[in-house]
């Protein structure tokens, strides 16, 4: 490493925050610009640790220390060259992932981690401004046709990786504009779809095909796109939302929050002059602890909600890593994310148990009191029942799996007990030629899964058409560990 000591001269830095009262005013990301300085500052603390167990914890296998000290010694060019070896797109990983590898950081042990990913992020965006970020074309056409069904994070890290090793790629997408949930599920405030956007352009420039408001399936049999291309790859996420069915869920303004965000997300693309959905003025309950519940957070503040409570069914968890998580694992422990900062009340170990109407059957309040975990189950805690006014709640309590509908029983592949796409360790479903990648296939999941996943398939694929393969496949679906 550049600097052997910096661990100990040098503590955690991160980038500031923009001030709340500025920040909720508008959809942009709510980071300040970071030092270029003070970045070569943090990166000089990666540790030269003989194991670097960072790139165990990151699911792409990145070559962390490589560009962390590339960093130091001021060679951004090198950097994204070493980043870009293992990430399609680390300008969402950077922004969006939680970063495994911090938690497997060997400074973390006894310290704070690295700020492994503002590092990555920086490379990239700076890679952006120099202009470094080009088109990869194919050196040759293999004549080979393959369809990518879905275009989130896994969707497009095999798209990309197919393109590049010479097959014709088509992307099918069934809303209208490529992404997925990078698309309509992530808020403007936690990535700017300018940095979608122009990873399109670059693909597009590189062959990829790209076809929305294409609901394969329906728009175009299973059949039919079997027919079309030498091998198909199924990368449609796992978004079939979790419900909550208790009394007065049919009541109006109860929706999930994948019916609320969208929403949220095509004012900010212009495709709508207000939302249909909106939080403006309302008491707000959220029932879902997770990133999507915050993501609904960020967004009900940014609308002028009045009031926002937060419900999470599980134990607060500790202020630190848990000892039941010990490194380099992915810690239990309490955080705090940009919308938590913003306002709002949470409350963990609260069930609820009903919604409550007014007379013209809108949702005027819930009630719901608050458990404890024995032997494993939520049993009630006897006395703690209360009400609370709400005129808005929205459901964020994860998915459950890919959607049923025509596309997967006209293809007639098998599913797991848990509802996901069975596959073997080639990412080959039972049906020959049909691959899938992702949380079609692993279930709920990261962001740095999905990328993980397409492009291990990308390289099975590509094996299946040629016989053989140079693309890399960082995991397999028999290692790949479930979080």
């Amino acid at each position: 490493m550049g600097d052997t000591t910096g661990f100990l001269k040098h503590g955690r830095q991160l980038p500031s925050r923009r001030p709340v009262p500025v920040r909720i005013k508008d959809w942009k990301e709510v980071y300040e610009p970071f030092p270029d300085d003070a970045l070569r500052t943090q990166a000089s603390r990666c540790m030269d640790c003989g194991i670097p167990f960072c790139n165990n914890g990151c699911p792409l296998g990145n070559l962390i220390p490589d560009w962390n000290d590339l960093v130091y010694r001021d060679r951004w060019q090198d950097a994204i060259e070493r980043l870009h070896a293992t990430n399609n797109f680390p300008e969402f990983t950077g922004r969006l992932c939680p970063a495994p590898c911090e938690a497997a950081c060997v400074l973390g042990i006894n310290s704070d981690p690295v700020t492994i990913k503002q590092v990555e992020v920086e490379i990239i965006d700076h890679a952006w401004a120099e202009g470094w970020v080009q088109p990869v074309r194919p050196r040759r056409l293999t004549g080979k046709a393959v369809a990518v069904v879905g275009s989130g994070p896994a969707g497009l890290a095999a798209a990309q990786q197919l393109t590049r090793a010479g097959h014709a790629v088509t992307v099918y997408e069934r809303a209208d504009r490529i992404g997925g949930l990078l698309r309509y599920g992530i808020p403007e405030f936690k990535m700017e779809k300018r940095h979608l956007d122009r990873r399109i352009a670059q693909m597009e420039a590189e062959g990829t095909v790209f076809r929305t408001s294409v609901d394969v399936g329906t728009d175009i049999t299973a059949e039919a796109l079997a027919a079309d291309h030498d091998a198909v790859v199924l990368a449609g996420g796992a978004t079939a939302w979790r419900d909550l069915p208790i009394p007065g869920r049919d009541l109006d303004g109860i929706h999930q929050a994948m019916e609320y965000l969208p929403i949220a997300n095509r004012v900010q693309q212009g495709d709508l002059p207000a939302p249909s959905l909106t939080a403006e003025g309302k008491a707000v309950v959220i029932i879902g602890g997770g990133d999507t519940g915050a993501d609904c957070l960020g967004t009900a503040h940014r609308q002028g909600a009045r009031v926002v409570h937060q419900f999470e069914i599980m134990p607060r968890p500790p202020d630190h890593r848990a000892d039941s998580t010990p490194w380099p694992t992915w810690p239990l422990q309490f955080r705090t994310s940009s919308a938590h900062e913003e306002g709002g009340e949470r409350a963990f170990s609260v069930n609820t148990e009903c919604f409550l109407g007014d007379d013209e059957g809108r949702v005027r309040g819930l009630r719901a009191h608050e458990v404890e975990m024995v032997e494993g189950r939520f049993e009630k805690v006897e006395g703690t029942d209360f009400e609370l006014d709400c005129e808005l709640v929205l459901l964020a309590m994860g998915f459950v799996g890919p959607e049923r509908g025509p596309l997967l029983e006209d293809l007639g592949v098998d599913l797991t007990d848990r509802g996901a796409v069975a596959r073997d360790d080639r990412w080959a479903t039972n049906v020959d030629g049909v691959f899938v990648a992702g949380d079609m296939g692993r279930g709920q999941s990261l962001i740095v899964w999905a990328i993980a996943e397409g492009r291990a398939c990308a390289a099975a694929v590509d094996r299946y058409l040629m016989g053989d393969t140079i693309l890399p496949s960082p995991i397999t679906p028999t290692t790949a560990p479930q979080r």
